[in-house]
């Protein structure tokens, strides 16, 4: 493929040479796959890009809110043709989380226009008004004809009136020319949900992330990679997506929640549509390997897979050998499952451990104090810097210390060893911590908290924090407001803490105890720092009413007898 401009030059020339190839594959209702070529992909976002450009799109934020498949797609690359900067965010479900963080990136980004489909135009629509964003034009993107002439589903006041007519001199199709350093995407998954940060990817880090991210996986024209990493994150936007329509390969977008909580139907999934390259996190391999039986893996063909990345979070060396040895009679190959690690989100692109550095970027394991390198197998903070690299990141002065020589600082901890570099967990530079890694995605321990506080009575406030630096199992302490109850009751209480975290934030909970008033929040409005109650609870001096733990996560001490602290 010739140099390129652009991101979008180079998918238009793609969709022009792979006209007949297939470009998406899309799980459909009931089983199956719904396919789309690469002609009719390119068609669907030209349409996009059209109704774009009559609105003077180039240069404006574009918020997207659609599920995975062909018409977040669509909305994407039409984004990038008519030189839009995209700003993904997760389809509207029921968090109140979610809607609010929805709310506060719109605000945030300053968007000016709103691609989503029939499903969700309401309650988007409703999400924008909670910031006073009511007077953008909002479109149906599965309503648009291929002309780029559509009705708009509108705000709810002060919008643009419905299109139905074309006005003079339709814009031409073509991508609107961007340079390198053009922004192309506004990726928000630092910061919680009331004040999120995004960070500013160009056309040139996406240009310069396709080599990269075809590096680590190993891909070719003839792949098909997918997974369920959020779409509205860099890893799942770029890596799943974007870079398999840049290779001229499939790209298999599966939905995020049912695979998260089941990860051997994750598995059935890359069999059934004969996935070739996939990312995941250290978690979903470990429950993989925990929970799949003989029966399950007997009906299942994973041969066709060439690359499993394990990234996103810390890797397990027990983990990839007890997926190894699980997945082998199911037809895994020896050397399938790979090392990985995902910087952060300024940072499009991945790195695998035995298939060579990537040209052109700088990773260095540093002493966050002192910013100098630490010797080969001491934990430091990873620092990045490369053509694939946002130069800049969050938006704020403080963040930007990033740029320091041009490096983006991660945020997380690893070591080097012989030339290679593994993470090992999240940096904490004062409470309240950023955001954890929980199941290979960032979650913002804030956000949690707050959400708790509505679990009703008698639960209180709650600290929670995770059982590894910055990583791992995730642990919820939650005061309950009355010391009586019996263990059965204090049981129900502990399962609905765990619900409400399930289904706000999709996470498991690796650990719920709870405890007697005065244990998270002191007199007043005090509350005890979250690293100080992680380090109580790892050398078990929280004395719980009652606690429910994973088996294997180092828990506290035993439950006190008769309400005593």
């Amino acid at each position: 493929m010739h140099r390129h401009a652009n991101l979008a030059e180079a998918l238009m020339d793609r969709a022009l040479l792979c006209a007949a190839g297939e470009a998406l594959a899309h799980p459909a209702p009931g089983g199956g796959e719904q396919r789309i070529g690469y002609a009719a992909l390119d068609a669907r976002a030209r349409a996009v890009a059209t109704w774009l450009r009559l609105r003077d799109a180039p240069g404006r934020r574009v918020l997207i809110a659609l599920d995975p498949g062909p018409h977040a797609a669509a909305a994407l690359l039409g984004c990038l043709y008519a030189g839009a900067v995209a700003v993904p965010v997760p389809a509207p479900t029921a968090s109140r989380t979610e809607a609010e963080r929805t709310a506060a990136i719109a605000k945030d980004a300053a968007v000016d226009l709103v691609l989503t489909e029939t499903a969700h135009a309401t309650e988007t629509s409703r999400r924008l008004s909670l910031v006073g964003r009511t007077g953008i034009t909002c479109l149906a993107v599965d309503g648009l004809g291929a002309d780029g002439i559509g009705a708009d589903a509108t705000a709810p006041t002060g919008t643009v009136p419905p299109t139905d007519t074309a006005p003079a001199g339709l814009p031409d199709s073509g991508p609107v020319r961007t340079t390198a350093d053009s922004l192309a995407l506004l990726a928000y998954e630092a910061g919680p949900a009331t004040a999120p940060r995004g960070a500013p990817i160009t056309h040139g880090n996406l240009l310069a992330a396709m080599p990269a991210l075809r590096q680590a996986l190993g891909t070719g024209p003839r792949s098909r990679v997918g997974g369920w990493l959020p779409r509205h994150h860099t890893l799942g936007l770029v890596g799943q997506l974007l870079h398999p329509l840049w290779l001229g390969a499939t790209a298999v977008p599966l939905p995020v929640r049912p695979y998260r909580a089941d990860p051997v139907a994750w598995l059935r999934a890359l069999d059934r549509h004969g996935i070739t390259e996939t990312v995941a996190p250290d978690t979903c391999y470990a429950r993989c390997a925990a929970e799949a039986t003989d029966e399950q893996l007997a009906g299942l063909d994973l041969s066709r897979l060439r690359t499993a990345l394990d990234a996103a979070e810390p890797v397990s060396a027990a983990t990839m050998a007890a997926f190894r040895r699980r997945c082998a009679p199911a037809g895994l190959r020896p050397g399938a499952l790979v090392a990985g690690y995902a910087p952060a989100q300024a940072a499009p692109l991945l790195i695998a451990e035995g298939r060579g550095p990537v040209p052109g970027l700088d990773l260095r394991v540093l002493d966050p104090v002192t910013r100098r390198r630490v010797p080969d197998g001491v934990v430091g903070e990873i620092w990045v810097r490369g053509p694939a690299v946002s130069a800049r990141h969050g938006g704020r002065p403080a963040d930007t210390e990033t740029a320091v020589g041009g490096f983006l600082r991660t945020g997380d901890l690893g070591v080097a060893r012989d030339g290679e570099i593994r993470m090992t967990g999240r940096s904490h530079e004062g409470d309240p911590a950023d955001s954890f890694v929980v199941a290979g995605m960032a979650l913002h321990p804030q956000d949690v908290e707050r959400e708790l506080l509505c679990c009703g009575r008698p639960l209180g406030s709650a600290r929670v924090f995770c059982a590894g630096p910055g990583t791992g199992p995730l642990v919820v302490v939650q005061e309950v407001r009355t010391a009586s109850g019996s263990q059965a009751a204090l049981a129900r209480l502990a399962g609905r803490t765990r619900d409400r975290v399930a289904e706000e934030f999709g996470a498991a909970t690796g650990a719920v105890l709870l405890v007697r008033p005065g244990t998270v929040r002191r007199a007043g409005s005090h509350k005890v720092p979250r690293a100080t109650l992680r380090e109580q609870f790892l050398r078990g001096e929280v004395r719980p009413l009652y606690q429910d733990a994973e088996p294997g996560l180092r828990t506290p001490a035993e439950p006190a007898s008769g309400g005593a602290a």
